[in-house]
């Protein structure tokens, strides 16, 4: 195998570069493509954590618990309600995201950016089993639907 210090570098990176990894449980060199490595850094530098919300009448507020991980929400409401609000995490970082599944209809959905400046692309309502995913962008300040 050749030696990395004798490769010649390479002045710009592209998603499909090959970079050596060590493979201990295989006990040799392998390679990743430079798009594996950055889906494998994503994934493990922002955790997904699941909430859970049970909602017994209209009118509810789900706080999303997140302190700088992606959130999955999952939303049970009793029955199907007029009006909900779900409220988005103060101090959210970047590139985090919430997806959002829901059981039954909401009428009139909110959703609050509690200290964002905008979401843009929010859902005003959900339909049984309707979902969507916010990705949060902190030079804008602003959660943005992505889903």
């Amino acid at each position: 195998m050749t030696d990395i210090n004798r490769l010649s570098a390479l002045s710009e990176v592209s998603a499909g570069d090959q970079i050596p990894v060590y493979a201990p449980n295989n006990g040799d060199a392998r390679r990743m493509s430079v798009s594996q490595l950055q889906a494998f850094i994503l994934a493990n530098l922002l955790p997904e954590v699941k909430q859970n919300a049970s909602p017994s009448a209209t009118g509810f507020n789900i706080y999303v618990n997140s302190v700088g991980a992606s959130v999955w929400l999952i939303v049970q409401p009793a029955a199907g309600y007029a009006a909900g609000t779900i409220t988005l995490p103060a101090g959210p970082v970047d590139l985090q995201e919430l997806t959002v599944n829901c059981t039954q209809s909401v009428g009139t959905l909110t959703i609050a950016p509690n200290g964002a400046l905008a979401v843009t692309g929010a859902p005003t309502s959900l339909a049984a089993n309707g979902f969507f995913k916010l990705k949060y962008e902190l030079a804008s300040n602003s959660w943005y639907r992505v889903a």
